[in-house]
């Protein structure tokens, strides 16, 4: 495989340690000492040193500078990184060196990472004056570059450490406003507000790793996942992280929530949890599922959330729902959600919907109309995440769907602080899981919930159910004195099953609110990782 070759290469001396300091392009604005971390700005043919690199932190990124791939017919090489942080989190952003055309000098690149996914975006002139990130809001509309976009997230970053070759000199110690913005067409943007003059525009699209021909990646190097071996800081048992895009990990022996993000040797900041209910597909179990169409493929259940809304009212009811995390190497990470209306398959998307009226959107061309919103909070984690799970945090959720006969699509929105995401999924009934996964066929009764399957079957149908529905409720406000709020889970379901002991657990007061991820009763995520260049 052909990989970029530059056509000249310029070398010149630190001047903090006289340690060789090579650029690989003649539009390369800086660099960073790979022997003192001085942060070097080129001037003509001298090196000024202007600060000074924090040490960049293991975080088991399979990327390292040398790495070499393919996008859109053209070879590259990975030549620089910055690690950006923010109160949330942290990303990496790669810096791409392409090869030159006939008559244009290497074009330059980023790959970072997004929602559990990757981005390739390039930079580009923004003709108009970008807006005062003070004046945007989450979800909101914003014209730019002559399309619609939405701002998906602002958060306040920081260069937490840099390396190798970079298009501009990084701004050290000191936080500025990174802007995400998605728009219909599946693109998503950045506006980066490091020079408040000057704020740096970039577009891009999502990539799949697979998909980039990579060679040189760090897992070739030598790297194994034994060596992610770190101590709980509450038990001392032994954390091994099985993903490279793992933040948080939760501790087999005691359940407690490990914050991974800062990487090996960092100290690792940790909660406990109260104990939860054990997944009905165990954790490491692997299925066959075509998510998105084509062949079926394995996917690995990697975590497992127990999730709640919280009522406006007293007077309302309190839904409990679970999710299982799903990994697969070439595609990325997909949630399976099981819900009292049934089970979903969902995945992140990377763009965003279009407004179609006051009361839906519109995806792929169809209209989703809106069904829910609520608050929501996840109780109970296992297994391990590639955002940062955080205690005590709470969602807005808006779930969407659109229904073709018996086919029914989800569409799901998140709002967490300065963030909304969105996920896309269809609703499967659990006989297809129970399939998907080889469970056994004793399995059926608990994982049978879904009432989806009756949906179309005339209102014969509907309003026998509706008049059951008002039987129960004459009867529930009969013994309302003496029943407690999780008997028609418990009447529904039967004494054993997980509706009725999360409620009974929740009751107790064991739901400590915590998410990272979220996306209701549909499924969703939380991006956790953060933005991209």
């Amino acid at each position: 495989m052909a990989t970029a070759s530059p056509q000249r290469r310029w070398q010149a001396q630190c001047p903090h340690c006289g340690a060789p300091v090579e650029f690989a392009s003649a539009a390369s604005a800086s660099a960073v000492c790979s022997y003192c971390r001085s942060t070097l700005l080129r001037e003509g043919d001298a090196l000024r040193r202007i600060g000074t690199s924090a040490e960049v932190f293991e975080d088991y990124s399979p990327l390292q500078l040398g790495s070499a791939g393919r996008y859109a017919g053209a070879g590259f090489v990975v030549v620089g990184r910055l690690q950006m942080s923010y109160a949330d989190g942290g990303w990496n952003e790669w810096h791409l060196l392409f090869d030159a055309g006939a008559d244009q000098p290497p074009r330059s690149g980023w790959l970072a990472e997004d929602n559990g996914s990757f981005v390739i975006s390039f930079e580009a002139p923004l003709a108009e004056r970008a807006p005062d990130p003070a004046t945007l809001r989450p979800g909101g509309l914003q014209m730019l570059a002559g399309s619609a976009w939405q701002v998906a997230s602002i958060v306040d970053a920081t260069v937490a450490a840099a390396q190798g070759e970079l298009p501009h000199p990084p701004r050290l110690a000191s936080s500025y406003p990174v802007v995400d913005l998605r728009n219909t067409a599946n693109e998503v943007a950045s506006l980066e507000y490091s020079d408040p003059a000057q704020p740096t525009w970039s577009v891009g699209r999502p990539v799949k790793l697979a998909d980039l021909q990579l060679t040189g990646l760090r897992a070739e190097s030598g790297a194994t996942l034994q060596s992610k071996a770190l101590p709980c800081p509450n038990c001392g048992a032994a954390l091994e992280p099985r993903l490279d895009t793992t933040q948080s990990i939760v501790c087999g022996q005691c359940k407690s929530v490990v914050d991974i993000s800062k990487g090996a040797g960092a100290e690792l900041a940790a909660y406990r949890q109260n104990t939860g209910g054990e997944p009905q597909i165990p954790l490491g179990t692997t299925g066959q599922l075509a998510i998105s169409g084509g062949a079926p493929q394995p996917w690995q259940v990697v975590g497992y959330l127990e999730r709640c809304d919280l009522p406006e009212s007293a007077e309302d009811e309190q839904t409990f729902w679970r999710e299982y995390l799903l990994f697969n190497r070439m595609e990325g990470f997909a949630f399976l959600v099981d819900t009292e209306d049934g089970w979903s398959l969902v995945r992140p998307i990377t763009g965003a919907p279009a407004n179609a009226g006051a009361k839906s959107v519109s995806h792929q061309g169809k209209d989703f109309r809106h069904k829910w919103t609520y608050t929501a909070k996840v109780t109970y984690v296992l297994g391990e995440f590639y955002w940062r799970v955080k205690r005590e945090e709470r969602a807005l959720v808006r779930d969407y769907e659109w229904r073709n006969g018996t086919r029914l699509e989800l569409l799901s929105s998140e709002q967490t602080g300065n963030e909304v995401t969105w996920s896309h999924g269809r609703a499967i009934d659990a006989a297809e899981v129970r399939r998907f996964f080889s469970l056994p066929e004793d399995r059926m009764p608990a994982l049978q919930r879904d009432v989806s399957s009756g949906l179309d079957q005339g209102k014969l149908l509907r309003n026998i159910i509706i008049a059951i529905f008002v039987i129960a409720v004459l009867f529930a406000l009969l013994r309302a004195c003496s029943s407690d709020d999780c008997d028609r889970y418990k009447d529904s379901y039967g004494e054993s099953s997980a509706e009725y002991q999360q409620c009974k657990r929740s009751s107790r007061g064991s739901g400590v609110g915590y998410v990272g991820s979220s996306g209701g009763s549909y499924g969703g995520y939380s991006s956790g990782g953060g933005g991209h260049k």
